[in-house]
């Protein structure tokens, strides 16, 4: 049983905080399209974005497996995230895992400039607890991947800037509060976004470069997102390229607000 003081406790609390910020006004329009690249555009377009207010924030629940190494086991897990967009970005992303049969919670939280995730099996014993300068800037790369993957109409932005690449590539940049990462995207021959690539990220504190493939797109309310991704490490031999994780979109609600987390 997880109390007043576990790890979903906090993140569903940090989720009614964040969920009830001012919501952005406006609706994407094909205008806010003209600078991107081609393939992006077509790709926000495919989504069902166009036309739909734009992003204050979503609301997702997945599912998948996860595993520390290439020669580790994988571990199932379920969980939940916020993402809200604006001035400040901010991510919440909240999982139970199963490790040797026992529950462990995972909680990232990137707020302003705090970034932290801690990890806790069975609710008590702590078994992960990062925070600090270099873990903003992994949490930055991801929150920018997350725009990428579901949030697509959020890449109009001006937080995003783009350079062109060829019709089924493009590469870009992405600021939040003064911490600057970038990435490049590949699109297949149907809109979609089939790959992200980002050198931004560290592992164990060394640059490593990080990819998430995604596939299985489908409807999702009147938008089509991936249903599947990865999140893989490109490490050095012998260790080599591996998936560490494996996650499967079950529901996604844009623009939620705070009773959705009051339980």
């Amino acid at each position: 049983m997880i109390g007043r003081r576990g790890s979903r406790a906090e993140y569903l609390r940090r989720a009614a905080t964040e969920s009830g910020r001012p919501r952005r006004d406006g609706v994407l329009t094909e205008n806010d399209l003209d600078a991107l690249p081609d393939p992006v555009a077509r790709y926000i377009r495919r989504s069902g974005a166009v036309g739909q207010r734009r992003v204050s924030n979503f609301h997702a629940r997945i599912h998948g497996r996860i595993r520390s190494a290439a020669d580790a086991g994988w571990m199932p897990f379920t969980g939940e995230q916020l993402n809200t967009y604006g001035p400040e970005p901010s991510r919440l992303f909240f999982i139970v895992a199963r490790m040797k049969g026992l529950p462990v919670e995972v909680f990232h939280s990137f707020v302003g400039a705090d970034a932290t995730m801690r990890g806790k099996a069975l609710s008590i014993v702590t078994v992960v607890d990062q925070h600090g300068p270099e873990l903003a800037r992994t949490e930055t790369v991801t929150i920018l991947n997350d725009a990428c993957v579901m949030a697509p109409g959020a890449l109009a932005d001006p937080a995003f800037t783009w350079e062109s690449i060829d019709d089924r590539a493009a590469r870009v940049v992405f600021t939040r509060l003064g911490e600057t990462v970038a990435a490049t995207l590949y699109f297949d021959g149907a809109d979609q976004l089939i790959d992200f690539v980002s050198d931004d990220r560290r592992r164990d504190r060394i640059l490593q470069r990080w990819s998430t493939p995604l596939g299985r797109y489908r409807r999702f309310g009147d938008r089509w997102l991936m249903s599947y991704g990865e999140g893989r490490w490109h490490a050095p031999a012998p260790e080599g390229e591996f998936a560490y994780v494996e996650i499967e979109l079950d529901e996604i609600t844009y623009d939620v607000g705070p009773v959705r987390f009051r339980r």
